[in-house]
């Protein structure tokens, strides 16, 4: 039996799209129609194609680049082709999803998470700050955690949308995972006061990371 062509795959992910659910997305800054949990039965049954994957991210098509980053082999990517593949995410679910399915199992990780936090382009700079809060999570040993805590508390308030959100995230992150950097975390939290007044549907968590930090500490029974 022949493969999927990139060419039917595309014809199928059009034959998803939904114009309710487009106009949902665009109201986030997406721009495709196609049901995320549809989408990820297609990879499921595709598997594991890098050719297709390399395919379908050329195309530009924002659903055939979200299902890339799900039939890829992540470590296959060199390091300035996944840069440049950062670099030309324009909207937040293909930038989110290239950093969670791809440049988190990469083994370029790590050099692209100090180059992507320094870089000016806020949009990279959120990335390497999502590489940094998976590190806080999984591997911190070798960060400077207080002095991660040094550029939240000078940065934080006055980022860009973006980064913001992916700093806040790493500095709850801390203090979740790190009891003995809590209490500074929880202090930076409230003295900022950034997404206190968030909207938070009922049953969410606020991301006003006092409130984020002391709800998942209480979950954990810490």
């Amino acid at each position: 039996m022949a493969e999927t062509t990139p060419a039917e795959v595309r014809a199928e992910l059009a034959g998803l799209e939904d114009p309710k659910a487009r106009a949902v997305n665009e109201k986030h800054g997406d721009d495709h129609g196609v049901n995320l949990t549809k989408l990820r039965a297609i990879a499921k049954r595709l598997g594991t194609r890098q050719d297709l994957a390399r395919e379908l991210w050329a195309t530009d098509d924002s659903a055939a680049r979200l299902l890339a980053t799900l039939v890829c082999r992540p470590k296959e990517f060199g390091r300035d082709e996944l840069d440049g593949m950062l670099r030309e995410a324009r909207t937040p679910k293909v930038h989110d999803w290239l950093v969670v399915n791809v440049a988190k199992k990469s083994p370029h990780a790590e050099e692209l998470r100090l180059a992507w936090t320094a870089d000016p382009d806020p949009a990279v700079a959120s990335a390497g700050w999502a590489l940094t809060t998976d590190r806080v999570q999984k591997k911190p040993k070798g960060l400077d955690l207080a002095g991660l805590l040094d550029v939240i508390e000078a940065e934080l308030k006055d980022a860009p949308d973006r980064l913001q959100w992916a700093m806040n995230f790493c500095l709850a992150q801390i203090g979740v995972k790190h009891a003995e950097y809590r209490a500074r975390a929880l202090a930076i939290g409230e003295r900022l006061q950034v997404f206190k007044d968030y909207p938070t549907p009922p049953g969410c968590t606020s991301p006003y990371a006092p409130t984020w930090i002391n709800e998942m500490v209480r979950r954990q029974g810490e």
